[in-house]
């Protein structure tokens, strides 16, 4: 990892149907950047009701948004996709050169996996072949309160992975489930060996895992060989009373080595395709100093802790982390389109995209 001076942000202003599997070295290298569903929080929610930023209504709202700025592809959620809808879905992305994945809600049970069949359809029918999923909407240290309910939350996640399996097989859908704040690279390497499926993998978050304490490095490195999406983000961190704070910010202008990660990961999926995760928001509290945090980890030695924290130290960031709380309306919309677009900027003139 490496320090890059910190950049605060400025408030101001598909893929065609699945082909045969083939050998990694004869896939080309995906240089299309795409962008993921919660770099636009803000406007999806419809909370913040705007003119000069409508909130997305669908898929189509945000596919000729992103497209407007240059992204190459979009990661969305398959919500309601009926036969039509998803042939414009996907008629759409192809006009205009980008690829489409998926996002989508496990199945609860087995009644539930009528939906999710349903949604998973009309994802393959929109070009689709890779939805990611995530087994918590949360975080770990804010949603159990002891290590037995977290054992139960992961048995009832390997439950809902092995029902949603066979739905991918019969359709040749790639499901690949984020490292989101739940799992530690053991548990999440664990699973999916128990789980044994060409067709379930992982989103690669390049960033989340910091708030279990892992190093962005190792969980790139780790995860790598099972990854078929990845959200791409730079993180910024500073300390506070309970622990650390830590924020998503502008690509280039974090602590993350982002090149080194791509080649990693490149190595290991030639044909990968990237989606920017910039979330626009206050810092993220991870209260690593406080008891309820460490109800769910039992084998997490204290010098472990004491090298994490001395790294956030040293790597923290030299401008305050970004706060839009305290923005109107407009401004923090702004602001959301604002990072999205220096980023996709910064990826295409550093990184290689195009």
């Amino acid at each position: 990892m490496k320090r890059r001076t910190f950049i605060q942000y400025s408030s101001g202003g598909a893929l065609a149907a699945f082909m045969p599997a083939m050998p990694l070295y004869m896939y080309p290298e995906e240089h299309r950047f795409g962008v993921a569903e919660a770099s636009y929080m803000m406007r999806w929610n419809g909370k913040l009701q705007s003119t000069a930023y409508p909130a997305f209504t669908g898929a189509l709202d945000m596919i000729n948004h992103c497209a407007s700025l240059g992204f190459g592809g979009v990661q969305v959620g398959i919500r309601n996709w009926d036969a039509a809808l998803a042939t414009d879905i996907r008629n759409q992305a192809e006009s205009l050169g980008m690829f489409l994945e998926g996002q989508i809600r496990l199945p609860k049970d087995t009644q539930d996996l009528v939906r999710f069949e349903k949604e998973v359809k009309g994802a393959r029918l929109a070009g689709i072949d890779v939805i990611r999923t995530a087994c918590l909407s949360g975080r770990r240290y804010e949603t159990f309160e002891t290590l037995n309910t977290f054992l139960d939350f992961r048995k009832s996640s390997v439950a809902s992975l092995e029902l949603a399996e066979p739905v991918m097989r019969r359709h040749r859908v790639k499901l690949a489930v984020e490292n989101h704040k739940d799992w530690r690279i053991e548990e999440m390497i664990d699973i999916l060996k128990t789980l044994d499926s060409e067709w379930i993998g992982v989103t690669l978050d390049t960033g989340n895992n910091i708030s279990l304490l892992e190093d962005p490095m190792e969980v790139v490195t780790a995860l790598a060989p099972y990854a078929y999406s990845v959200h791409l983000k730079d993180m910024g961190v500073t300390e506070y009373e309970d622990g650390f704070l830590m924020s998503e910010v502008n690509l280039g202008t974090g602590y993350l080595d982002i090149e080194q990660m791509i080649k990693i990961i490149k190595k290991h999926q030639p044909e990968i395709r990237f989606n920017l995760e910039m979330i626009t928001r206050d810092p993220l509290k991870i209260p690593c100093l406080t008891e309820k945090y460490w109800a769910t980890f039992d084998e997490i030695p204290a010098r472990e802790l004491a090298a994490y924290l001395h790294d956030i130290r040293s790597q923290k960031s030299i401008q305050p982390l970004p706060v839009v709380s305290g923005l109107d309306t407009d401004e923090q919309l702004a602001a959301e389109v604002e990072n999205n677009r220096i980023s996709l900027t910064y990826a295409k003139e550093n990184l290689g995209f195009r």
